[in-house]
């Protein structure tokens, strides 16, 4: 029996709760016709770039190796430091596509950060 409360409490869970734990019914009763005309549409679903927050970009050409590895994903600090390393050595970027002359940066790594980089 304890097995079976268990069970309920776990489904009622994965439902949102619609379900007492002390009874199990197959699912909330639609609403009548006239309610539902009457309700708000629901919500549409917010896109993941609406979900993550608004990042700031950082600059390729400015930042310190650490604001590099905080702000790219995929990039820790020894690529962040390449990438720094290669900008003292040669100057600063032209675009941020000419990351990929940075040893172990590539076009996947850029595009996948492109949107947090600028000049």
């Amino acid at each position: 029996m304890a097995k079976h409360k268990l069970v309920a409490f776990y489904l009622s869970l994965a439902l949102g709760g619609t379900l007492c734990h002390g009874s199990v019914s197959a699912a909330p009763e639609p609403a009548s016709p006239a309610v539902s005309q009457n309700a708000h549409p629901a919500p549409k679903p917010e896109t993941a770039a609406q979900l993550q927050p608004k990042q700031e970009q950082v600059s390729i050409n400015e930042a310190t190796a650490e604001q590099l590895s905080a702000a790219m994903n995929g990039v820790g600090l020894k690529k962040a430091q390449a990438i720094v390393n290669y900008r003292e050595q040669y100057g600063p970027f032209s675009a941020i596509q000419q990351l990929s002359e940075v040893p172990g940066i590539g076009n996947t790594l850029i595009e996948r950060n492109a949107s947090r980089l600028k000049l």
